[in-house]
């Protein structure tokens, strides 16, 4: 974006950029207060339209310090470039935070745009989380220029001012592109699922979750009142592949999951989770202890076997206390052989 043109503008653009662009991220920190936590409050507030215009003004102010240290120690007159103009670096910053979010939505895991006047979950789900394509568009803006430009020198061409203003406008046009392509093969496959039965039942909801570099592949997640159901889609025929599905079957609420679901990770998880699915057991040399297990249906690709990402448990004692809880990254090792993700048909 910097490159774009805005580096041409004021100094300390690229910097101001690159800086309000991954500032969002602040909210890691959670994280050191334990793996719920960090769930709770990742993406939040720091990734709201109310958290930009602190964020930018934050990185605003850090650059503001990183600037005053480096004049006393170079003279503003000997440092090329365009001046500064801190009202555009603002501008800036406040730019980039904003690409922060709309990159963090076109993903599947979701983020709280208006927390904390409302705290739902927005999600495009039309990327996967690491996407080759664009990284590829990306680095080839940024790289590219620098390349031509040792060309240029060794024939001896001399440009002043900036380089890749082109490559860098040409590498965001690729992204929209992308993004373009990515959003219309998904509402194919929403179209799809909607006008399928499953098990002769109608769904109550379907959503459909990107796989890396191929835009036409799906993860595609039903429900219905009984159950749950994932299956392979095909946006490009359309087609989705029943046979191919693996049922949850939603099961009885009982004390055991009505007091995992009640209890600090499992209201997390839930507010965070788009298609939840909990399934108890009880285990054996533990005095009957109860385990929960948890699993977003969104992750559950078919090739991530019984280990879908972002699961975690409840464990509980015969009374139905909270005996440890967490995501499966926190599982205690005597709780490693038992089951992580709930099973299927």
């Amino acid at each position: 974006m910097a490159r774009s043109g805005f580096n041409r503008k004021s100094r300390l653009a690229t910097l101001t950029m690159v800086l309000a662009a991954e500032a969002a991220d602040i909210d890691i920190v959670w994280s050191l207060k334990g793996s719920i936590a960090g769930l709770q409050h990742h993406r939040g507030i720091t990734h709201s339209f109310v958290g930009v215009p602190f964020i930018a003004g934050a990185v605003w102010g850090l650059v503001y310090l990183i600037h005053r240290f480096r004049q006393r120690r170079q003279p503003m007159r000997t440092i090329k470039g365009p001046p500064v103009r801190w009202g555009f670096l603002y501008f800036c910053a406040f730019l980039a935070a904003l690409s922060h979010l709309l990159l963090d939505y076109t993903t599947a895991y979701g983020i709280r745009l208006f927390e904390p006047f409302n705290f739902r979950w927005y999600s495009w789900d039309i990327v996967f989380i690491v996407e080759p394509l664009m990284l590829i568009a990306l680095v080839a803006g940024l790289v590219l220029p620098g390349f031509f430009g040792l060309i240029s020198a060794e024939i001896g061409e001399r440009r002043k001012g900036p380089r890749g203003r082109v490559a860098a406008i040409v590498a965001l046009l690729c992204v929209v592109v992308i993004w373009g392509v990515r959003d219309y093969q998904h509402r194919r496959a929403l179209s799809a699922m909607n006008s399928f039965l499953y098990n002769g039942a109608t769904p109550a909801r379907v959503a459909a979750y990107p796989y890396m570099v191929n835009p036409f592949q799906w993860h595609g997640v039903v429900e219905t009142s009984d159950f749950f159901e994932t299956l392979p889609v095909n946006s490009r025929v359309p087609q989705v592949s029943p046979e191919e599905g693996i049922l949850y079957y939603k099961p009885p609420e009982t004390d055991v999951l009505g007091a995992a679901k009640a209890s600090y990770f499992g209201r997390v998880y839930l507010d965070w989770a788009a298609f939840p699915y909990a399934r108890q057991q009880r285990l054996e040399g533990d005095g009957g202890a109860y385990l929960v297990n948890f699993i977003d249906l969104r992750y559950a690709y078919p090739s991530r076997g019984q280990r879908a990402p972002l699961g975690g448990f409840v464990l509980l004692s015969p009374d139905l206390h909270v005996l440890a809880e967490g995501m499966n990254s926190s599982r205690p090792p005597a709780l490693e052989n038992a089951e992580v993700s709930p099973g299927g048909r």
